[in-house]
């Protein structure tokens, strides 16, 4: 649910995607409410793999922990391109709290939240 990773550093990552007509979430030309967690789910697994692909390793597989006060104002329709933020609150053993937000190509917010994400051993 992600097309490029825009910019990283340990604290941050940016991603885009770009709408298009073969992704699952799709419903009258529109990216559904799903998409828009599924592509900020994958952005949090596009951070912490890179992390893990600059140290060399595997990276392992990941859940999601816990989904807090998500706010979904604005859905995407096909072709338009969103661009969505991560930043690491706090890491600890394996455990990610990040805040997210998603915006579009007019630089609108369209969806934001807390999610916590859990690495499996």
């Amino acid at each position: 649910m992600v097309d490029t990773l825009r910019s990283h550093s340990k604290s941050k990552a940016i991603s885009s995607l770009t709408i298009q007509k073969i992704n699952l979430f799709i419903e009258n030309n529109t990216f559904l409410e799903a998409g828009l967690i599924e592509n900020m789910a994958q952005t949090v697994a596009l951070h912490t793999g890179y992390e893990y692909f600059l140290k060399g390793v595997d990276p392992p597989t990941g859940y999601i922990g816990a989904i807090k006060n998500i706010e979904i104002l604005k859905l995407p329709l096909l072709k338009d391109t969103i661009s969505t933020e991560v930043r690491i609150i706090q890491e600890f053993n394996g455990v990610t709290l990040v805040e997210i937000k998603v915006v579009n190509e007019q630089n609108e917010k369209i969806a934001s939240c807390q999610m916590k994400t859990v690495i499996s051993n």
